[in-house]
């Protein structure tokens, strides 16, 4: 038994804690092995080779491995819909899955891809992106989940919560990385009371949920780069959060300053020998680095592995990887995100769900209708074996001989297949000037090592670097021009929108009869869509974020901008501080099922919770499943804002009532000050209802 799996067993058994052993075994390592703990173990030139021959890391990265006394080192997977490393399953985007607005199928979500990555070799994930987007056009928005902090950060603990009995688990970008062209460079600036109350409480929720890790982001906050910024990194995450694990680097260059970075509170470079192992030994030695701050990071890199190895589930067997059980949660999960938005009457009846008995031939038009279309190419790729389109996935369910590509006048009903690909939007590698090829640390002093890693990137850049951020938040003109013709030749029309956020459909939607939102639905989409239209599945989804008439009706930026101003005014509550109506809201989705919601009773506030109590009726004639949201209303600024508190998603039987009661809190409605945070005095309204500003809605006062 080596010293790490003694030290295992011991916290395992209950004979020591995990701070006993880290101590223990740092002082078993030399300064050059604390040293190889605080970044990655392969050096770059040969990494960023291997990386532009494969495109990918087809092996976990690892950090801090010292075979000596048993260390395993962090063996790191990307994936925020699935493990990348190697051909796994390709679950629905991050997005898709916040459009349940379910805690339990995320953390059934998390579980499925952390075992993956542990059956294909990794123990730390990083897969967890919960940053927010001001900005709709965000081009990674598709790995988050949405646009308000108190879903992002409930999302997000529920993943945390799902992942950790597989692996180390990561949450990243922290913070305010919501620029994707501009990340390199680009300084946002924001004030301390809105970086409180909008931009950090979902981090400071995963933080409580157990996060292992934090992923430290490229761009700067307040003229300080995030990877060494120490109000971040130890002032809020340790000092008033209470963090006790690792934080570690975005990739390459996440760090600018690597001897100053120790003693700020980053404790990993990430993914290779770069600059830390340029000058760290020479620091250590002449005192510029002290020791006390190595040792620190270290025993939090250590702590962390102990603690996972002790708590760690035995990996199954490798053919839980896009087995059965996943594959059928990636579709169940598909079901649960697609958002009916539109569905009205055509001769007397809705027009979805399809009746099957009376279909004699379905057309299945558009550019995306047979195409493998799972999201970004960048970090968050997933390269399942076999993706299912969503005409395969009609003709597997109808036959060939009932669904047709052409002629939709002729058909009994028509379904276009439009919305965006990796080139309209996703992960960018841009921006490589001289400024960021330095951060290659020494390697690039030596001008023929640097002449090949600079060939190597530019290469890199030229097939990474596809959409990046939208400009444009509409459908291309070829879309809208095929959704209308098809439109204007068959009333029984239905659109599926393909995407990872914000898509203007004003005001082609009214032309259509049925509007479904299905982002990148995963690698079973194509089945689970065909499950929506034909009733086998409820369109279950509720938006995420906010859908305008107009996309100037929402937040703009220069996305390369070098400097740039966060505020608290986005997504539906910027729509609503300017008094303008969306077309559709956030939290709205219509289903095959209806329902009712009354009696509502609140519970008073203890310890920042309290509960809201309401009755959901079932009137329709089928079983469905309906999202019980509350609203919190109370002044911002002399107006009234609107803030979600809490929402629980039920199952309701046809004909039948629920009692539900939802666990909410006030964090939201909480103010930033000097002292920390504060709860006002003064009225506060509680609403609940199917979405944001639901006239439908329950209201009454919190009781003080």
């Amino acid at each position: 038994m080596t010293a790490f799996e003694e030290a295992v067993d011991a916290v395992r058994r209950g004979d020591k804690t995990s701070d006993n052993v880290a101590a223990e075994l740092l002082r078993m390592l030399t300064d050059k092995e604390l040293l190889w703990l605080l970044d990655g173990d392969k050096a770059l030139l040969e990494s960023v080779v291997d990386g532009a021959r494969t495109r990918t890391n087809f092996l976990a990265v690892t950090a801090g491995r010292i075979d000596r006394i048993g260390i395993p080192g962090l063996r790191f997977t990307d994936g925020p819909r699935g493990v990348g490393i190697a051909p796994s399953t390709s679950f629905p985007v991050a997005i898709a899955r916040a459009a349940t607005w379910d805690v339990d199928i995320e953390r059934r979500v998390a579980a499925a891809i952390g075992t993956e990555a542990r059956v294909l070799g990794a123990n730390f994930w990083g897969g967890l992106c919960i940053n927010v987007a001001p900005f709709p056009g965000w081009g990674r928005a598709q790995e988050s989940y949405g646009e308000d902090p108190f879903l992002l950060g409930e999302m997000g603990s529920a993943a945390t919560e799902g992942a950790r009995p597989w692996v180390i688990t990561s949450v990243k970008h922290f913070a305010l990385n919501s620029m994707e062209e501009a990340r390199f460079q680009v300084d946002v600036r924001v004030p301390d009371d809105v970086l409180h109350e909008r931009y950090l409480p979902h981090f400071r929720r995963t933080i409580e949920a157990g996060i292992d890790s934090v992923m430290s982001a490229y761009n700067s906050v307040n003229g300080q780069w995030t990877g060494e910024n120490r109000h971040l990194l130890t002032e809020i995450l340790r000092d008033q959060w209470g963090f006790t694990g690792f934080v570690h680097t975005d990739w390459v260059w996440g760090l600018r300053h690597p001897v100053e970075s120790v003693a700020a509170g980053q404790d990993v470079e990430m993914p290779f020998r770069q600059q830390r192992a340029h000058a760290l030994p020479a620091a250590l030695r002449s005192g510029e680095l002290k020791r006390d701050d190595v040792l620190r990071a270290c025993a939090r890199i250590l702590r962390t592995q102990i603690e996972f190895a002790a708590r760690a589930r035995p990996a199954p067997p490798r053919s839980v990887v896009a087995g059965a059980a996943h594959r059928a949660l990636a579709r169940e999960v598909a079901h649960r995100a697609t958002v009916l938005l539109r569905n009205e009457s055509v001769d007397g009846t809705t027009l979805l769900p399809l009746d099957e008995q009376n279909l004699r031939r379905v057309a299945v038009l558009g550019r995306l209708a047979d195409q493998p279309n799972l999201g970004d190419t960048g970090s968050s790729n997933v390269r399942p074996r076999n993706t299912v389109s969503v005409l395969q996935g009609l003709r597997e369910r109808l036959g060939s001989h009932r669904v047709v590509t052409t002629d939709p006048g002729d058909a009994d009903v028509a379904v276009v297949v439009v919305g965006l690909t990796p080139k309209d939007e996703g992960e960018a590698l841009i921006a490589l000037g001289p400024d960021t090829m330095q951060l290659f640390g020494g390697i690039m002093r030596r001008p023929r090592v640097a002449k090949v890693v600079s060939a190597v990137f530019n290469f890199s850049q030229r097939w990474w670097t596809f959409g990046g951020d939208r400009s444009d938040l509409r459908l291309h003109d070829e879309d809208v021009a095929l959704i209308r013709a098809v439109a204007a030749a068959n009333p029984r029309t239905v659109v599926i929108v393909i995407g990872g956020g914000t898509v203007v459909v004003d005001p082609w939607d009214r032309d259509v009869a049925a509007l479904l939102m299905a982002w990148y639905p995963g690698m079973e989409g194509g089945r689970a869509l065909a499950d929506v239209l034909l009733g086998d599945a409820e369109p279950t989804g509720r938006m995420p974020v906010t859908i305008p008439r107009q996309q100037s009706q929402l937040p703009q930026v220069d996305w390369r901008a070098r400097a740039v101003t966060y505020d608290r005014w986005w997504g539906q509550r910027k729509l609503d501080h300017d008094g303008v109506q969306a077309a559709y809201p956030l939290g709205f989705g219509l289903g095959y099922a209806r329902f009712t919601t009354t009696d509502l009773a609140l519970g008073t506030v203890h310890d920042e919770r309290f509960e809201a109590t309401v009755t959901v009726t079932n009137t329709g004639d089928r079983d469905g499943r309906h999202v019980v949201q509350v609203y919190a209303v109370r002044p911002v600024d002399g107006q009234p804002v609107r803030h979600l508190v809490g929402f629980s998603s039920i199952a309701v039987s046809a004909g039948a009532s629920r009692s539900v009661t939802v666990d909410c809190s006030t964090r939201p409605l909480q103010r930033w000050t000097a002292d920390g945070f504060v709860l006002d005095d003064g009225d506060i309204t509680v609403e609940t209802g199917a979405y944001s500003g639901d006239p439908q809605s329950c209201r009454q006062a919190l009781p003080h």
